[in-house]
């Protein structure tokens, strides 16, 4: 399975790790796991609802439009 190093972490950051893993009697790094699995699960739900929506509308985003609003929603 391939190993992931993440630098440069808030101390504050790595703080609330440990506490949450001690809160859910688990390793920091199981904590980081389940977080990194439940978001991204998350977005997949919310991709998907928002793909299921196209289909009921009568025009479709073109593939440009949808980075422009990416690119819009990150600035």
């Amino acid at each position: 399975m391939p190993t992931l190093t993440i630098r440069n972490l808030p101390q504050r950051t790595v703080r609330s790790l440990k506490a949450l893993a001690r809160r859910n009697g688990h390793s920091m790094e199981q904590e980081v796991r389940d977080l990194l699995e439940m978001s991204l699960s998350e977005r997949a739900a919310v991709l998907d609802r928002i793909e299921a929506g196209w289909e009921t509308q009568a025009r479709r985003p073109a593939a440009d439009e949808v980075d422009r609003w990416i690119r819009t929603g990150r600035a």
